[in-house]
């Protein structure tokens, strides 16, 4: 059966920020029961119950393991060290999706995963060698080909997966104080991970919705997809950031070219957001807008949060 854990559901920062006073954050660092805390975004997902998939290693990885007891390791032939870990899968090389990895330095060997742009930036920076290469193995993914999953060993973990470039941008700190507009060629990647019949698609930063991804998610089973913010102007109008949405590479959920919008009329069966930034209404169990999105047919994803496509 194919079975995710949600890790973490916010944006890079998480949720409190640690140096947000925002009235979100002020609730959440409060204990507010309607505001829950999330960690940064990233999912567990299986085919077996017992080896498990990472898609993208937050900066947050050590306290979802800690918080996931599906993640822990056990005993094994008298051996001290394991981890049911056996794969990470990257959407991108973002802060917030790579540097998690350096959790994973303590000998253990897994398959790592990404599209070749991710993985030269894994290979840029020498920091990452502390992930040792000879115990993990780094592959690139194919775009737009589906690609059995296995460990380091080459075992398979009955996971396929296709990945498939979706408007996004560079990392962050690649743009050099420059805005290098829309990345489409893999830089931001989505992906299908198909077991027994059934399949999700983990989608946590796209600019906009294109034809051809309106194409492949008509009648998916499961969709985790960006919703970092309401509106494209909110960090603006919140006096949280210079930038809009799509200038940081994320469409927003409402509006006409929002995500709620743009999977209308797909007939996708179960809908959730993902990736939300710390400004986001939807975060507050008693907003409108999340009351607006819960009327639309979505969930909003929270940690901890077990899914069965």
């Amino acid at each position: 059966m194919l079975q995710a854990i949600v890790l973490g559901a916010a944006a890079g920062g998480g949720f409190p920020q640690w140096n947000s006073a925002g009235p979100g954050c002020l609730r959440a660092r409060a204990g507010d029961p309607a505001v829950r805390p999330r960690t940064q975004a990233s999912l567990a997902v299986t085919a077996d119950g017992e080896r498990w998939v990472l898609l993208n290693a937050s900066p947050d990885l050590r306290t979802q393991l800690q918080a996931t007891p599906a993640l822990h390791p056990q005993p094994r032939d008298g051996a001290i060290r394991h981890s049911p870990i056996a794969a990470v899968v990257l959407t991108g090389a973002e802060v917030d999706t790579i540097t998690g990895l350096l959790t994973l330095r303590e000998g253990h060997p897994f398959a790592l995963y990404g599209a070749p742009q991710s993985l030269d930036v894994l290979a840029a920076n020498p920091i990452f060698l502390a992930v040792n290469p000879a115990l993990v193995t780094r592959r690139p993914l194919p775009l737009e080909a589906p690609l059995p999953l296995t460990d380091a060993a080459g075992t398979p973990l009955g996971l396929t997966v296709e990945a498939y470039p979706v408007p996004g941008k560079i990392p962050l700190f690649a743009e050099q104080g420059r805005d290098p507009g829309r990345a489409d060629e893999g830089e931001t990647i989505g992906l299908r991970l198909s077991a027994h019949g059934r399949s999700l698609h983990f989608i946590p930063g796209c600019a906009a919705m294109t034809p051809a991804m309106a194409a492949r998610l008509r009648n998916a089973d499961c969709l985790f997809i960006d919703g970092t913010l309401w509106r494209d102007d909110e960090m603006i109008r919140a006096g949280a950031g210079p930038k809009t949405g799509a200038r940081m590479g994320h469409m927003s959920i409402s509006g006409p070219g929002g995500v709620l919008a743009a999977c209308e009329g797909l007939a996708i069966r179960r809908r959730i957001l993902i990736h939300l930034n710390n400004t986001n209404p939807v975060l507050l169990d008693d907003s409108p807008e999340r009351a607006a999105v819960h009327a639309a047919g979505w969930e909003v994803a929270e940690d901890g949060m077990e899914v069965t496509p």
